[in-house]
């Protein structure tokens, strides 16, 4: 090799050394290193999100020197960590959050977390210091100091990770994933600790319950029920009926249950609220009800009013099957179980569907082939001998 070429290597390797990022990425922090004199006592692999904490802590002064390191969501999001003087949940953070700002540069800027949706930019309850932040290698690092109560010997530190900020100014929701909810634990400033709270398998366990309950319920046995109604009477009535109750109450029951499962969910989740989610559960918890008390409103087939409780029966049924399907959706959207399940539920409907047609095309055909002043009482659901149009 000649003395050019020898020359270029140094030359490429010295400007290699000049270069490289400011931080090097591991799986583990302990092989995290940061130039610039940044040297920190202790280092954390934190259990979430792939995050890590390089701290250390000057009892004397009480002062908190970190750099946490995080992969945003998206190139584009941010990440966060914060102390929770209040509580282990993430509402109540004093947070330090970084993004990439409408002129494409990383900032990292405080925040006061009184809600999931209530986001305040401003001055925390510690005085923080020499804050900054960087990109590198796909990850965001926050440098900061933040001035601690004297005496404190541990603190709650949450953490997070998003894939939007919202004008290049304000970081966006975050996923409400198991790993999401479960990004905070305890940092022992004495013993050099960090100490996860573990994940909360009882809310996981109920988010679970909640989705299967109404899936089965609302998404599955209210849309049979339906087609039993409207179709098997015209081969098996009258067992066509008692088939239909028993599905649709056995649909109310497994609702009831699913309805009660969310209330439980709501209670272990303070702060967090789907309202579309909501919303629709409320007005179809309403209007299923309506449709159990039809059971009993029942009037006799030649009863003057049957014609207007046939409306009111068919109406609020129909309701339901839209309601209910729409927040299967709308839930499956959170829990995000995977994309097979999705596509499993809209297979399960478009074979609903397919022999619903089938089923329609038969029974108009049977209809239109009655003769004239034939029974039609497997048919229509008469009112003083008059037919009616041909409905569940």
């Amino acid at each position: 090799m000649g003395l050019y070429q020898s020359c270029c290597i140094i030359v490429l390797c010295f400007m290699f050394l000049l270069l490289k990022p400011e931080f090097s990425h591991s799986m583990s922090c302990t092989s995290q290193k940061f130039t610039k004199n940044k040297l920190y006592e202790h280092c954390n692999d934190l259990p979430h999100l792939n995050c890590y904490i390089h701290w250390s802590y000057n009892s004397k002064d009480s002062s908190l020197n970190l750099a946490f390191l995080a992969t945003p969501t998206k190139p584009d999001g941010w990440i966060a960590w914060g102390i929770n003087p209040i509580g282990a949940g993430m509402v109540g953070t004093q947070a330090l959050i970084a993004f990439k700002s409408s002129n494409s540069t990383i900032v990292a800027k405080t925040f006061k977390l009184n809600s999931y949706k209530s986001i305040v930019p401003g001055e925390l309850a510690y005085r923080v210091s020499n804050m900054e932040a960087m990109y590198s290698n796909g990850m965001m690092v926050i440098f900061a100091s933040v001035k601690l109560p004297k005496g404190m010997r541990e603190l709650n530190q949450v953490w997070q990770v998003g894939s939007s900020v919202l004008n290049g100014t304000f970081p966006g929701i975050h996923d409400f994933q198991p790993e999401n909810l479960n990004s905070k634990g305890k940092l022992d400033l004495m013993k050099g600790q960090s100490v996860s709270d573990g994940p909360d398998y009882s809310m996981l366990k109920n988010r679970n319950i909640h989705g299967i309950l109404n899936v089965v319920s609302w998404g599955i046995l209210f849309p049979v029920g339906i087609m039993i109604a409207r179709y098997l009477r015209t081969f098996v009535d009258p067992v066509w009926f008692y088939v239909h109750v028993a599905c649709q109450l056995s649909s109310y029951t497994i609702g009831v249950a699913g309805w009660a499962t969310g209330l439980k969910l709501g209670s272990q989740s303070k702060g967090i609220v789907y309202t579309a989610h909501r919303d629709f559960g409320i007005a179809l918890f309403c209007l299923a009800t309506l449709q159990v008390f039809a059971l009993f409103l029942r009037p006799k087939k030649d009863h003057k009013h049957r014609f207007y409780w046939n409306m009111y029966h068919h109406g609020v049924g129909y309701g339901v099957l839209v309601l209910g399907i729409i927040n299967v959706f709308k839930g499956l959207e959170i829990l995000q179980p995977g994309s097979k399940w999705k596509l499993a539920y809209i297979i399960f409907l478009s074979i609903l569907g397919g022999i619903a047609l089938i089923l329609e095309a038969i029974t108009w055909t049977i209809v239109l082939k009655k003769k004239p002043g034939q029974s039609n009482n497997k048919l229509y659901d008469g009112q003083n001998g008059r037919q009616q149009t041909l409905t569940s």
